[in-house]
């Protein structure tokens, strides 16, 4: 178990990003501070070594996005509906900043994690691959396909 200074330093240097990761996989708030409080709860009970800022942040990652699968899969999820639905109010962002969240959210998921870890977080596809656990190539083609389809939802050109 990690003492309080280690899980508020964490929480400092890690809560935009988990809550971000959420909010892109939950699309809900309330979800989203559920998962938060987990992942944090996992890390404050785990005993995980880190070798490096680097390797704390990719568990942080890697168990965010495990915590969202885990939530959206769950029997009580699949059987709710968000308030949000109910009352259909569109997100208070200026409209060119809805259009594209709009159209990363509407990506499958596996194109939405590749494109907020590179766009959002600033790694590479390497570093992507390695925290994914998948081959670089697939996330330089996922990359490549979904700027494609980024492109088409938002009416650009199409060259490539």
């Amino acid at each position: 178990m990690r003492s309080e200074e280690e899980v508020e330093r964490a929480v400092e240097r890690h809560s935009d990003t988990v809550r971000r990761l959420c909010m892109i996989h939950l699309k809900n708030y309330a979800d989203t501070e559920d998962i938060f409080q987990t992942v944090f709860l996992k890390y404050a009970l785990s005993s995980v070594l880190f070798e490096s800022e680097e390797h704390e942040r990719a568990w942080f990652i890697r168990v965010t996005i495990n915590a969202c699968k885990d939530l959206l899969k769950s029997f009580f999820h699949s059987r709710t509906v968000s308030l949000d639905e109910l009352t259909e109010q569109p997100m208070e962002l200026p409209p060119d900043h809805r259009e594209v969240i709009e159209a990363v959210l509407s990506l499958p998921q596996k194109y939405r994690d590749v494109v907020y870890l590179h766009y959002f977080e600033d790694y590479t596809a390497p570093q992507i691959s390695h925290i994914l656990g998948k081959n670089a190539n697939t996330i330089y083609t996922l990359l490549t396909r979904s700027k494609r389809m980024l492109r088409k939802k938002l009416g650009g050109d199409d060259y490539e």
